[in-house]
């Protein structure tokens, strides 16, 4: 059952099978839009065929548990791979054939013999410096008419493949890491608002920082045209009330605290807490008022006091309103004023009637206005922390190094045998590589030239 299983694990069509299906997972991950509005993104889409996609996590496919299973399953296939490979490789790399053997030497091509001038003891002289030069592990034996030389170079080449099966774990890793670890979220800090806690995308809930984020100042720029140039959000980043790293945000200069960067995603406006009134008392003049929420001001009558309660930028999709609640001797009024009456009037007629609170004449004889609500801007952050970011990177330069090793390396191997030949010397030469024979034919070419030209 055991053999069965690892025979399974180190199968090349499941590799080639895993490869196939996360590749296609993959297209489905750029295709589909993921995470945050994904969902809504797809309102064309049926219903069922939208639950569908959700209940398979199609929406967040890269953190899905079955895409996990997947590199799960592919991490196990490049171990089982290389352990059942390793031993016979790391054989092959400690291996040093003997030289008491005339096997490398049988079958030579012409080419591969060449007579030199001078006996043997001159010649091996010259040839063991060379050898040294341009191989590792030489070794010679001496022999009743000459001397035979083994070397080699590349020998670690063997082992590419294992580096970047391994890098790839270690990338596996480093994702599925951040994948539990680390979380993406965002918040809409208005100007001059701090907060310690930010929504979470993924999870859709709220994750505390360890520390507190203000907007000291947002500013934005534009073009002559209105479209907006730069904007910026200066930000002070607080922990026991203490300034740890105070600094601009900018779009494409995210900032880190603590492993957690922020980046200037988006802005946008919200209702101030001050607000523009029209009052008129009867048939009087009309008079403007400033007031800011929850800071009661007393009309001309010393008895009434009036407070903004709430402020809305659009109430009930019918623009913005504020509500009021006015304190007399006669008691507690509230109700809506709203910027466009006259035209929420003319679009509900009656409406006052039916709706007394939306009445801005509620409280006799004033009768209140809204002139404009004040705005602020928010500067929109993306949070983000994933701690196996640097384990990824790691990860990718080494099966960077792992391909550079695999194919732009060779094993190669070199027998020279060197006789006595009368008053000349007979040097045959055989070698192997375990890739590229081209390159290894290029190599023996380039060393028969030098050991042509050795003298005794």
């Amino acid at each position: 059952m055991i053999k069965t299983i690892i025979a399974f694990l180190s199968s090349l069509k499941l590799t080639i099978a895993l490869l196939i299906i996360i590749a296609a997972a993959s297209v489905l991950g750029t295709v589909i839009p993921q995470q945050y509005g994904a969902v809504e993104s797809f309102r064309t889409l049926s219903p069922e065929l939208r639950d569908l996609f959700d209940s398979l996590q199609l929406f967040d496919l890269y953190h899905s548990i079955w895409f996990i299973i997947l590199m799960s399953l592919l991490s196990a296939n490049l171990i089982a791979c290389s352990l059942k490979r390793f031993p016979g490789s790391w054989k092959l790399f400690k291996k040093i054939p003997s030289l008491d053997t005339d096997k490398p030497f049988q079958n030579l091509p012409p080419e591969r013999i060449v007579t030199v001038e001078g006996k043997p003891h001159g010649i091996i002289g010259k040839l063991e410096p060379l050898l040294l030069k341009r191989y590792k592990r030489v070794r010679k034996r001496d022999t009743e008419r000459g001397a035979v030389f083994y070397g080699e170079k590349g020998a670690y080449s063997r082992f590419g493949v294992y580096i970047t099966h391994a890098s790839v774990l270690v990338v596996i890793a480093g994702a599925i890491v951040g994948s539990l670890l680390g979380f993406d979220a965002y918040v809409n800090l208005p100007d001059g608002e701090s907060t310690n806690a930010v929504r979470l995308i993924r999870q859709n809930g709220i994750k505390q920082l360890g520390f507190t984020v203000r907007c000291d100042r947002f500013s934005i720029s534009y073009y002559d045209n209105g479209m907006p140039k730069e904007y910026r959000s200066q930000l002070s980043f607080l922990k026991d009330n203490t300034v740890i790293f105070q600094g601009p945000l900018l779009v494409n200069h995210p900032i880190t605290i603590d492993g957690i960067r922020f980046y200037q995603a988006s802005y946008g406006s919200i209702p101030g807490d001050e607000v523009y009134l029209t009052i008129r008392k009867g048939d009087g003049e009309t008079v403007s008022r400033t007031a800011r929420a929850e800071d009661p001001f007393s009309l001309n009558d010393k008895d009434a006091r009036v407070e903004v309660v709430r402020i809305e930028e659009n109430f009930m999709s019918m623009g913005p309103a504020v509500l009021l609640e006015i304190t007399s001797p006669g008691g507690s009024t509230s109700f809506w004023v709203f910027k466009y009456i006259e035209k929420i009037m003319d679009r509900f007629p009656g409406i006052l009637e039916k709706v007394p609170k939306f009445n801005p004449g509620l409280f006799r004889p004033y009768l209140f206005g809204l002139d404009r609500i004040e705005s602020r801007y928010y500067t929109g952050l993306q949070i983000s922390r994933d701690p196996g970011v640097y384990t990824v990177a790691a990860g990718s330069f080494f099966v960077i190094l792992g391909f550079f090793i695999t194919f732009f390396s060779a094993h190669r191997r070199l027998w020279i045998r060197v006789d006595e030949q009368g008053e000349n010397s007979r040097i045959s030469i055989s070698a192997t590589s375990n890739k590229d024979p081209v390159g290894l034919k290029r190599e023996v070419e380039h060393l028969m030239k030098h050991i042509s030209s050795l003298r005794e």
